[in-house]
């Protein structure tokens, strides 16, 4: 954890009592729909979310899952938030399923990420997400519907909840917001249908297992999986296709990001065996401008690096900037347990 934010959590204890109680309130009036109601769609809906701040891998979970559904038969649609992205929009149509008509910057880049990696897949964005997938329903006719990032999102039904936690930092320091990363008490997961820690590896596979077996003793009927990402290719913007990774470890890279946990991009690249010349972390969701990229590429020079590698979320966002210098995005694929898909496959074939 940041210094500066182990001293922000620090500080909001103080406050962390309150924020629970609130939680605690909010999730109490939506069950019992006392004026905050609760809307059931009619069609199964999945969420795919997380208890704490930060990022656990719902992007890469949201397209394993959604090609899960379509290798059952199904036609799902996505509904996001859109976080970052500037379309102003009650309802934002990032693709249609035959075209991505957003662009990063409109839809965010995650949505955009998702619309790109799944063809034939409505992706939809908006605040009200009870409205994104009405329209997702009477303009695309899906059977149904995958929510991004919705665990705390209870105006809307849900008949699958999957929760996520990061391998590498699990509950954080357990306290509830501000005093530390928790979005909702720990109570919360009881509303949860299936746990998957994601990024597991051999650095943190022991603190996973002890964890794994604390989720299970908690919430003895929800099963717990585990997955982990696995580097799939790497994309050049200058040759514009693929190549593979072991031509890429070749090259002395300059590395930067800029995802929830930037640190962990610049692991996964030491770990897959890269020559790492440098790195820098941004932001999550930072929008990049040309004068950063340019200060990047000089970054890299300096350092000796002959390219500049990425993530997908952050190769998606710097297109207009491409130039001579050659940059470079790391694919990542999740991969899990044969037990999820078996799990999925059972939950589907018992919709109607």
């Amino acid at each position: 954890m940041k210094p500066s934010l182990s001293s922000l959590f620090l500080l909001g204890r103080f406050f962390s009592p309150a924020y629970r109680l609130v939680m605690l309130l909010r999730a109490f009036l939506y069950r019992k729909n006392i004026l905050l109601y609760s809307q059931r769609l009619p069609v199964p809906v999945i969420s795919v979310g997380n208890l704490t701040l930060g990022g656990t891998g719902k992007t890469p979970m949201v397209r394993y899952l959604t090609r899960l559904l379509l290798d059952r038969g199904l036609r799902p649609g996505i509904v996001s938030r859109g976080y970052g992205g500037k379309a102003a929009g009650k309802v934002n149509i990032v693709s249609d399923g035959a075209r991505v008509l957003l662009s990063p910057e409109l839809a965010g880049d995650e949505p955009f990420l998702l619309a790109e990696a799944l063809p034939g897949v409505p992706v939809l964005t908006g605040p009200e997400r009870a409205r994104v997938a009405r329209q997702a329903l009477d303009e695309f006719g899906v059977n149904c519907l995958v929510m991004d990032d919705a665990f705390q999102h209870l105006a809307v039904q849900r008949d699958l909840d999957l929760v996520l936690f990061s391998a590498r930092t699990l509950l954080g320091n357990g306290r509830v917001f501000p005093g530390g990363e928790l979005r909702e008490p720990v109570s919360a997961l009881g509303r949860a249908h299936g746990f998957v820690l994601t990024g597991v590896d051999h650095s943190n596979r022991a603190k996973a297992e002890d964890f794994r077996r604390w989720l299970k003793g908690a919430f003895p009927e929800t099963p717990v999986f585990a997955g982990e990402y696995l580097p799939a290719g790497i994309w050049h913007s200058r040759q514009g296709k693929a190549c593979t990774l072991a031509e890429a470890r070749k090259i002395p890279v300059f590395a930067f990001a800029g995802i929830a946990n930037p640190d962990s991009f610049r692991q996964t690249l030491r770990q897959e065996g890269f020559a790492l010349a440098g790195f820098k972390g941004f932001k999550d969701h930072h929008g990049y401008t040309a004068q950063e990229v340019q200060a990047l590429v000089a970054a890299a020079l300096a350092h000796g690096a002959q390219a500049l590698i990425t993530t997908e979320k952050d190769f998606v966002k710097l297109r207009p900037f491409f130039g001579e210098f050659d940059l470079m995005a790391l694919t990542i694929e999740l991969r899990l347990e044969r037990g999820f898909d078996l799990f999925i496959a059972a939950w589907a074939s018992e919709q109607p």
